[in-house]
């Protein structure tokens, strides 16, 4: 009979800790296969569902076709103003498309913009092309930038995300590349307009934007839709609201509604439930520090940079910071020198850190001041 009890109250702990899980593991979740939400200042991922697997992109390809032309810019390789001829190559890619006639020109920015609004096939490889010379080169050239940036789990074939065998990505490797992109604000000012008009020699192509969500969403201006069979309905999309913007990546939607329900879904998430705290202030002094070696044996730091991370609402006495200065700092020092850290806590764990800079040059002092401090410090140790 005991046995009988203890079997019995055994199982009903089991129930219960099996109830518990389920419940604290459906605190949140998206019906999609594959998404990611993170903040775009920090990187910090705030939910992810299968974010490593491996899937069709579609269209959301051209975020890295964006951010090569977006370097190029910025590197003074080519201007938004550089007169750019469509190839028979380009003018003969399918799907999404603007229906560019071989050997018109075209300025960059036009081209640019029809790849960022309306998703241009032909416009995508005009882009490429026009960039790395060749349009295997410029291939060579996405999955180069995907190595660097950290995309582990990513290979592209083409520009455009048209249907191709060995051309993947991840939703956490489309956040990397999308954080990275929109750096380049630009992008925002096309993916944030619902309509606009590209001159052509004969006619005005009309160009409308892929992502209705602009539309819908209070703060949201980007970032790029994709879909073919394979991949199903996709979106980058990226938000800002309450001091913070956030990028959200869904893969593998049934539907265009369903995508952008998701997405929905994600950025009320993480606009609702987080907050973004900055723990400490660059160029914050740090006072009274010892340079015992030094013509000057006290001096001020600067803490180097800002350190800003996400807490949940109502949350934000979990986060400390501690100051952490090199165990000897002598001279000579240099103005901007690491003289120490400042640790950042977040309940209790450590969770980054600060450089702290000298902010003057010290010189070393003389043997006889160093001789004759030391002395003092003898004669002082005698009486204490």
């Amino acid at each position: 009979m005991k046995k009988i009890i203890s079997l019995i109250v055994i199982v009903i702990a089991l129930i219960t800790l099996t109830n518990y899980n389920v419940v604290k593991a459906s605190d949140f979740d998206v019906s999609v296969e594959s998404a990611i939400l993170l903040e775009a200042e920090t990187g910090e991922v705030i939910f992810e569902k299968n974010a490593d697997k491996k899937v069709p992109p579609a269209s959301i390809t051209k975020i890295m076709t964006l951010l090569l032309a977006m370097e190029s810019i910025e590197d003074g390789k080519l201007s938004l103003d550089d007169k750019i001829e469509v190839s028979r190559k380009a003018e003969s890619m399918g799907g999404s498309q603007i229906y560019l006639p071989a050997g018109v020109t075209l300025k960059f920015n036009e081209l640019l913009k029809a790849v960022a609004m309306a998703s241009a096939n032909d416009a995508s490889v005009a882009v490429a092309e026009a960039i790395g010379g060749s349009y295997n080169n410029f291939i060579g050239m996405m999955n180069k930038r995907a190595d660097e940036l950290g995309m582990k789990n990513t290979n592209f074939v083409n520009s455009t995300g048209l249907p191709a065998d060995n051309h993947y990505s991840t939703a956490r490797d489309i956040s990397i590349m999308a954080r990275e992109l929109i750096k380049h604000k630009k992008v925002l000012d096309w993916t944030s307009k619902w309509l606009d008009y590209i001159k052509l020699p004969e006619r005005e192509a009309m160009i409308v934007n892929t992502n209705a969500l602009i539309k819908k969403y209070d703060g949201l201006d980007g970032l790029k839709t994709g879909h073919t069979q394979e991949a199903g309905f996709c979106l980058a999309g990226t938000a800002a609201n309450n001091n913070m913007r956030l990028i959200s990546v869904v893969l593998n939607g049934d539907t265009v509604k369903e995508r952008e329900k998701v997405t929905t879904e994600l950025m009320d998430y993480g606009f609702n439930t987080y907050r973004k705290a900055t723990v400490v202030e660059k160029d914050k002094e740090i006072k009274n520090i010892v340079v015992p070696n030094g013509k000057t044996t006290v001096t001020t730091g600067l803490t180097k940079n800002n350190y800003k991370t996400l807490v949940k609402v109502g949350k934000s006495d979990i986060l400390d910071s501690e100051i952490n200065l090199n165990k000897e700092i002598k001279a000579p020092i240099a103005k901007g020198d690491v003289l120490g850290k400042v640790t950042v806590l977040k309940d209790k764990k450590k969770v980054g850190a600060v450089d702290i800079i000298a902010k003057e040059e010290i010189k070393k002092a003389n043997i006889l001041v160093r001789m004759w401090r030391s002395f003092n410090d003898w004669l002082g140790s005698l009486f204490n």
